[in-house]
């Protein structure tokens, strides 16, 4: 026997409402057939799913998994069904986007608005997340375009450089003391504490070209803390955790921020944002004209 899609969905509902009863009536199913169901796919699967308290329902291990996994199926399966529905006569559908922070994202927004200007159907859908996180989603089909930084395995995937480059600086208080550097080198971060995203620390990410550039290895630093938006380190900078390694443009920080000031560093530290996608791949036509549409773009830019 299969998993069914329609007791996954069941399941869902219940993890999320923590309540047989509550579950039972968004659903609009009695609560004896809402049991039996679940009761019948935990025999199927040979594992307790739930534990049912005498006031809310708590997810066992494998029901934690199974939670993770039934996301990942359900959102695969609405998108193949939207696909096979779409009108083949006019680009439509939805077009699914995993993507790192950067400023360079600009270049892939402004293209996805060029499409959707002639065609009005066309739907994008943007995560954000770490290159790991993005490119496991690429993997399992979950989104049709990963937008990373570090090292791809060319053979597997097809990459698009973007054409713009970031370059990195640092992040600071603007009482700070090498506030008043036009740059920051190396040995200036050798002391200070500082904050860096959990992905630079991955290995093959980004962050051997930071470690390469700082001449120390990570765990020689005082890191202080770590995040993955950037938002957030912007807020840990402010509240004096530390200063924050990052690409420039993530945060916008005005000449006149009497709080927060971002400074270059020196030498110069350059990054590329990588677009990619499957090799052999079968896209659905809005996908495929999307990334006809950003090799076209990039060329563009690149000749100018």
């Amino acid at each position: 026997m299969m998993l069914d899609l329609r007791v996954l969905n069941y399941f869902l509902t219940v993890a999320r409402e923590e309540s047989i009863t509550h579950a039972a009536e968004a659903l609009h199913l009695s609560q004896p057939t809402l049991s039996r169901q679940l009761r019948d796919m935990e025999e199927m699967l040979g594992k307790e799913l739930m534990i049912r308290g005498p006031r809310r329902i708590t997810l066992t291990e494998e029901g934690l998994f199974l939670k993770k996994r039934a996301e990942e199926i359900l959102s695969l399966a609405r998108h193949t069904e939207q696909e096979l529905r779409s009108d083949d006569t006019e680009l439509n559908g939805n077009i699914r986007i995993g993507s790192a922070e950067s400023d360079s994202v600009r270049f892939i927004m402004q293209t996805a608005h060029k499409l959707q200007s002639h065609y009005k159907n066309l739907h994008f859908h943007v995560t954000s997340g770490d290159g790991q996180a993005i490119m496991e989603a690429l993997d399992k089909g979950l989104i049709d375009v990963a937008v990373v930084y570090g090292h791809v395995d060319t053979e597997k995937y097809e990459v698009l450089p973007c054409p713009y480059t970031d370059h990195w600086g640092l992040l600071l208080q603007r009482s700070h003391p090498l506030s008043a550097r036009e740059a920051i080198r190396p040995q200036d971060l050798w002391s200070e504490n500082l904050i860096l995203s959990q992905q630079v620390l991955q290995a093959n990410s980004h962050g051997n070209k930071l470690q390469t550039w700082i001449k120390k290895p990570f765990a020689e630093l005082n890191i202080q803390a770590t995040y993955n938006l950037a938002y957030n380190a912007s807020l840990m900078v402010r509240e004096g955790l530390g200063s924050c390694i990052m690409l420039e443009k993530i945060i916008n920080v005005p000449p006149y921020d009497p709080a927060l000031c971002f400074r270059l560093l020196d030498p110069l530290l350059e990054d590329t944002l990588f677009i990619v996608w499957k090799r052999f791949q079968l896209f659905s036509k809005g996908t495929q004209q999307f990334i006809h549409l950003l090799k076209e773009e990039a060329e563009k830019i690149r000749q100018l």
